[in-house]
């Protein structure tokens, strides 16, 4: 077998799981939200910095700041979503180093005093998390609808502060009516992969 996932657990992170644009009106537990994050905790980031930040947006007064700072077209999905989950990067993700790289210490001031190197750094490591989170959430036999289309410094202002770069909007949820659009085409191996 080339994989070791059985086929039922490759269709369901992979396969056929798709960006959900309808939801039910089931809730998503903090005990689902729980779980989802001690997998995907483990995602690789350089020297292990683990710069995602989440915010969980539950209740009606906090969607209500959140869905004007969504593009036309996503402010229905977000609005109904029964979890919405805001990702962000921390550009001071160097401050938990000592404890997330003991055996290097040292790499919070040797790599990352200067901002505009967290800042990137942040960014990059925060979105290989944010990828793992999508697939933690189909894991939990629920669906996710991540969407970048949205007012980045409203989102920031209305939820986070300077230090906490909005990323990316996930709307999660057990796939409602209509849920899918059809699956878009994707590049065939031979037009991505070279050996050399």
């Amino acid at each position: 077998m080339t994989l070791a996932l059985d086929p039922a657990a490759q269709d369901l992170l992979f396969r056929e799981a798709h960006t959900v644009n309808s939801f039910t009106d089931e809730p998503v537990s903090e005990e689902q939200v729980q779980a989802i994050y001690d997998l995907v905790k483990y995602a690789p980031t350089a020297f292990n910095q683990s710069p995602l930040r989440i915010v969980l947006v539950r209740s009606a007064e906090a969607r209500e700041r959140l869905v004007p700072h969504m593009a036309e077209g996503n402010q229905p999905k977000t609005a109904s979503a029964p979890l919405v989950a805001i990702l962000a990067a921390d550009n001071e993700f160097h401050e938990e180093l000592p404890s997330l790289f003991p055996h290097a210490p040292q790499i919070k001031d040797a790599f990352f005093s200067e901002r505009g190197t967290r800042e990137q750094a942040a960014g990059f490591n925060a979105s290989l998390q944010a990828g793992y989170f999508i697939v933690g959430i189909r894991a939990a036999g629920l669906a996710a609808g991540p969407m970048t289309g949205f007012d980045p410094a409203g989102v920031q202002k209305e939820f986070l502060d300077d230090d906490h770069t909005p990323l990316m909007i996930v709307n999660i949820g057990k796939p409602g009516e209509n849920a899918w659009k059809p699956r878009s085409p994707r590049l065939a191996f031979d037009q991505v992969v070279t050996t050399v």
